[in-house]
Formats: structure tokens, C-alpha cells, sequence
């Protein structure tokens, strides 16, 4: 299996813990942001501390390692800060968009840290992705000039700036579940006073489902910081709009939120962008 292929299995499987991860976090209830960050990042650190105890990962030795670190898990905290405020205070297809825009960033950022050539039809390919995705979500766009709005964008940014990292991270040898256990560190640090503050009581569904959050989370985030690890953000980046697919089968499947003709039509373009993205990349590397 060529480690192309290897990323972009595992993006389609972050895709896919991180639409669990979001209904979960919807079943959960009215709970702050702040609150069902810490419990993401919770299970995260646990987990990833296991696997560093079990695997005996070392700690990189590299003082530069170090510093993209502490950028991985900056920006990455504050694209969960940002998308899960986004979240809790516009329509729900407003902020799944602009979190959608994470995609842009990676491929952007990549061509300029990383100096990785981004081809045209990678860009077209991209884009027709988040059309795909604006058919499905249609984000009343009345409430797109608003604080909120603005945050939700910034969540995006940060996003699609800590899996650039990871990228150079993982070019650096520094193993993926200590850049987990790292990034989830920081965010649950980062979210504690927040929630020491505004703490609101949790009857024992919302813990479970808030647990559940953080394991899909969990499987997410590594799953991520392995798609990334193995294969450059303009080749993968488009396989991460399939989180919008699956997160349309739960809703038809547990909320009885059946998908109309736009939706559909939304579908098949975000697949036809995945396909065509993967033929041209075993093209170009045959």
C-alpha cells in the first residue's frame, strides 16, 4: 500500500470519528464549549498517555520539535476553542462550513512552509469539494458578518495551521501519539480554568455521551496526525469533506434528517471530487 494511499485512508477514518465526535457532542446537550472541549481532549491525553507508556515513545531531543510542538497545539486548541463556540452560538450549517474551510488552509500553508507544489486540479478538486459541501449544508448567510462568524473562521484557520505542523512534525521523526498526547495536554490546560469558572452539573447520559465524544475524538485525532504523517495535505485534503457524508447518515439514521435533492446533489459532487482526486494522483504516480 503506497503511503499515499495509507493518508488517505486514515483521513477518511478521522472523517468518520469526527462526525461521531460531533453528534455526540449534539446528543450531549446544552453544556458550555468549554466544558465538552476539556472532556474531548480528556480521553484524548489518557489515551494517548497508554500508548507513550506501552510503546515507550520517547520525547523528542530536537529543541526545534519542541517549538513546532507548542504551534501544533496552539493553533490546534484554538480551532476547537473557536468551532465549538461557532457551534454554540450560529446555525449549525454556518459553522460546519467555515470549519469545512480547514481544507484551504492545510493546502495553502503547506505550499508555503512546506514548499509542497500544489497542482491545478488538486486546487479544483478542493474546491468543488466545499461546493459540494455548501449544497448540502446551505449556511444562511445572514448571520456570515458576525463575531461568531469571524471566530468560526479563525477556528478553520487553526485547524487547517496544526495539521500543517503535523506534516512537518511527522517529516521530523516525532511520533504521532506523542503529538497527540502533546496537543491534548495543552488544550485541556488551556479549557481548565473555563471550566472551574462555568462549570454546569452533567446527569449521567451527558457524561456518557461526553466520554464518548472524547473516544471518537481520540480515534480522530489520531487518525489525522497519521493521514498527515504519510502523505501531503494537497494529495489528502479533499477526503476530509467526507465527515459531511457521514455526518448526513446519522442524521437520516438517528435524527430522522432526511437529505432533499440539494443535499444529494451535494453528495455527488464531493464524491465525484474524491474520485477524480484519486485517479489523477495514481496517474501522476504511475
Amino acid at each position: 500500500m503506497s503511503e499515499r494511499t495509507k493518508g488517505i485512508m486514515y483521513i477518511i477514518l478521522a472523517a468518520f470519528c469526527f462526525s461521531l465526535m460531533s453528534l455526540f457532542v449534539r446528543l450531549s446537550g446544552n453544556i458550555p464549549s468549554m466544558q465538552k472541549s476539556f472532556f474531548r481532549n480528556l480521553v484524548a491525553l489518557l489515551t494517548a498517555i497508554f500508548i507513550l507508556r506501552k510503546e515507550r515513545v520517547l520525547a523528542p531531543t530536537d529543541k526545534t520539535c519542541w517549538r513546532l510542538l507548542l504551534l501544533r497545539a496552539f493553533f490546534g486548541t484554538i480551532g476547537i476553542f473557536c468551532n465549538f463556540y461557532a457551534i454554540d452560538h450560529l446555525p449549525l450549517s454556518d459553522a460546519n462550513m467555515l470549519n469545512k474551510l480547514s481544507p484551504f488552509f492545510a493546502v495553502i500553508l503547506s505550499y508555503f512552509l512546506l514548499k509542497e507544489n500544489v497542482r491545478k486540479y488538486q486546487i479544483l478538486c478542493v474546491l468543488s469539494a466545499f461546493v459540494g459541501t455548501l449544497f448540502i449544508l446551505r449556511p444562511g448567510f445572514d448571520n456570515i458578518i458576525t463575531f461568531p462568524a469571524l471566530v468560526g473562521l479563525l477556528g478553520g484557520m487553526g485547524a487547517g495551521t496544526a495539521y500543517t505542523f503535523v506534516r512537518i512534525l511527522s517529516a521530523r521523526d516525532v511520533k504521532g501519539p506523542f503529538i497527540v498526547f502533546f496537543f491534548s495536554a495543552f488544550s485541556c490546560l488551556a479549557s481548565l480554568p473555563f471550566l472551574l469558572v462555568e462549570y454546569t452539573p452533567m446527569n449521567g447520559g451527558q457524561i456518557g455521551l461526553l466520554l464518548l465524544a472524547g473516544l471518537a475524538a481520540t480515534g480522530g485525532q489520531f487518525a489525522i496526525t497519521a493521514a498527515y504523517s504519510h502523505a501531503p495535505a494537497r494529495e489528502i485534503s479533499v477526503y476530509d469533506y467526507s465527515q459531511i457524508l457521514f455526518s448526513s447518515l446519522w442524521g437520516i439514521l438517528l435524527l430522522g434528517e432526511w437529505p432533499d435533492l440539494l443535499s444529494i446533489l451535494g453528495y455527488i459532487i464531493i464524491f465525484t471530487a474524491s474520485l477524480l482526486m484519486f485517479l489523477k494522483n495514481k496517474k501522476a504516480a504511475s
